[in-house]
């Protein structure tokens, strides 16, 4: 079985066939999805995805492009809807300096409020980072050093640099279909250095469609060409990376049902 551990089934281009979309990714031997939340006014729409479906799980979160349009997000607000029992993770949140749709320090004070709430509540935190290693690095070591939090850095294209240190605070890391792609290869070499026992593996649909389906909207049914990738870099079978990665979704998301 494997794991997509972000998607966005609340989105025009998968909401609109989300049948169709679960079906294609059980037929692919995706068990489990994840689809996560980028705006609290949002919310509402992505846990009915989840409670409809047994084998789908959402998050509560503010996304950095969205910190301007709702810059009071606080702690408190996320553990509210964190109660719920098919929320099992708290974001997506972080700092994006690539489009800075919302000024960095509005960005870092929503960053830090899910870091409390994810603290609070011990679910995982979910790290958007975009040219933004050195604040991201600073601000995850800042508040680990006030209490330990779980988490992962999802769709990870940054630095090895910072891939290593959020594995020495701690953290996972989740790899989408950037993996795939012919110019990858400085993605490719920081794969093969993650530990196996650290490593989830997403669509972040619909975007980022993987190689063979580029050009695509992507859907939790491709995560399977991430993970051969990824099963490749690591010197493993598809079979055995599916375990692994699997079993490290729930290791970390423990709140979640195992099938």
């Amino acid at each position: 079985m494997l794991v997509d551990s972000h998607c966005h089934l609340d989105f025009p281009q998968l909401i609109s066939d989300i049948d169709g979309v679960v079906a294609r990714a059980g037929d692919a031997g995706v068990g489990m999805m994840l689809t996560i939340s980028t705006a609290l006014s949002r919310f509402d729409g992505v846990l009915a995805i989840a409670e409809r479906f047994d084998n789908i799980y959402c998050t509560v979160g503010v996304h950095p492009h969205e910190a301007e349009a709702e810059p009071d997000t606080v702690a408190r607000q996320l553990v509210a809807r964190a109660a719920h029992p098919k929320v099992v993770g708290i974001g997506e949140t972080g700092l994006d300096y690539f489009y800075e749709h919302s000024p960095r320090d509005i960005q870092q004070h929503v960053f830090r409020e899910h870091i409390k709430a994810a603290r609070e509540t011990g679910l995982p935190l979910i790290v958007h980072t975009r040219d933004a290693d050195d604040d991201t690095a600073r601000i995850l070591a800042e508040e680990m050093e006030q209490g330990a939090y779980p988490g992962l850095i999802h769709c990870f294209s940054s630095s090895r640099q910072l891939a290593l240190h959020a594995v020495d605070l701690g953290l996972y890391i989740s790899i989408s279909g950037i993996a795939t792609f012919k110019k990858a290869e400085d993605l490719r070499d920081t794969i093969r250095q993650v530990p196996l026992d650290r490593l989830l593996v997403e669509t972040d649909s619909p975007y980022l469609a993987p190689v063979p389906k580029r050009g695509k909207d992507n859907e939790p049914s491709f995560v399977v060409h991430t993970a051969n990738t990824v099963a490749g870099l690591k010197g493993l079978s598809p079979e055995a990376l599916a375990d692994a990665t699997t079993d490290n979704f729930f290791r970390l998301f423990a709140k979640a049902t195992r099938p």
